[in-house]
């Protein structure tokens, strides 16, 4: 029997008695990161990196049962060693190597190679069995430099300035919007934000992370006035009223998906900026080689395009089926 197993409640480990980033309710749960996929409610015991504590807190509940370990840090659970190691996602988000006798595992949970100042960045782990998503797992997919994508989303916010229109930008509230923040030129103008995202970045701001100054938006918030600010907002903010105190506006979504010919024009935004937590096709392949791992396992995303592709290269790759995803802000 291998050291890790995919069961229904998540990937679990017989030996340590303990389950990586599960979706189902168990007593022993190792978190990858904080987002909603893969720190769920419910757990008796989590284990995550110190700088996800207080996310998982603020969204599971303060009185989660939940104990911290640094990065490169080694601990034993029932004589199966387990450390942690940065993935470069978001704060905080790590893959988590196991051994146990012969055996090497690592589970990325999600990850990127690209630079971003919101996080450490990605470390590749030696090992034997490597878990990896594939979230961009289609040549398609091939990220700009970050500093390339924000002088575009700076140059944008200029423009509507220009035009005397607000610029509201959508984004997720965990990672993306951070990243986002250190990207802007605050001396452009006013940064404001949405409260799903300010309540976020609060959080953050509490246990050490530095941020611009940005005003949270409120039913006070004046309907006039906002011409030349930039509003970051949860993708689910867009065509709702909610907006509206912002007109004159334009729209525009930061997300990998917008790669996408035809997906902005879906989702009825002005403009997308192709910028993304996660490996793109280059970073995927990349990470697993770094590895040197002869077994992949392929979770969420392009399972199939991306495991048969790394069978061609001569590896023992193969699916596996997870309730992993987008992030939910996202997806919407």
């Amino acid at each position: 029997m291998p050291l890790l197993q995919f069961r229904p409640e998540g990937i679990y480990c017989a030996d340590g008695d303990f389950y990586i980033d599960p979706w189902r309710p168990v007593d022993k749960a190792l978190i990858t990161h904080a987002h909603a996929d893969h720190s769920r409610w419910g757990m008796k015991n989590y284990l995550a990196h110190h700088d996800s504590i207080p996310v998982m807190q603020h969204r599971l509940g303060s009185d989660i049962h939940v104990q911290g370990i640094e990065y490169g840090e080694e601990i034993k659970i029932n004589g199966v060693s387990v450390a942690y190691f940065p993935a470069g996602h978001i704060i905080g988000s790590s893959q988590i190597r196991v051994r146990h006798g012969n055996e090497n595992w690592v589970v990325s949970g999600d990850y990127k190679l690209d630079a971003d100042s919101s996080c450490v960045p990605f470390e590749p782990v030696q090992c034997d069995h490597f878990v990896t998503e594939s979230t961009f797992g289609l040549p398609i997919f091939r990220w700009e430099a970050p500093e390339v994508v924000f002088a575009k989303m700076n140059a944008w916010w200029r423009s509507c300035q220009e035009r005397g229109k607000s610029a509201v930008l959508c984004c997720y509230s965990l990672g993306k919007a951070q990243r986002i923040l250190k990207g802007l030129k605050a001396e452009l103008g006013p940064i404001y934000t949405h409260g799903a995202i300010e309540n976020m970045n609060e959080v953050l701001r509490e246990n050490g992370m530095e941020l611009p100054k940005t005003i949270l938006v409120t039913a006070d918030t004046r309907l006039k006035g906002t011409e030349g600010a930039i509003v970051l907002a949860p993708p689910s903010a867009l065509g709702t009223s909610w907006m509206n105190r912002f007109k004159p506006f334009e729209t525009a979504i930061a997300s990998g998906w917008m790669q996408v010919r035809g997906l902005r024009r879906r989702r009825n935004a002005d403009t997308g900026f192709v910028l993304s937590d996660h490996a793109d096709w280059e970073g995927l392949n990349k990470a697993v080689l770094e590895t040197g791992a002869e077994n992949i396992y392929v979770t969420h995303g392009y399972q199939g395009v991306f495991s048969q592709w790394l069978k061609e290269q001569g590896l023992n790759a193969q699916e596996v089926v997870t309730e992993y995803g987008e992030e939910k802000e996202e997806a919407e």
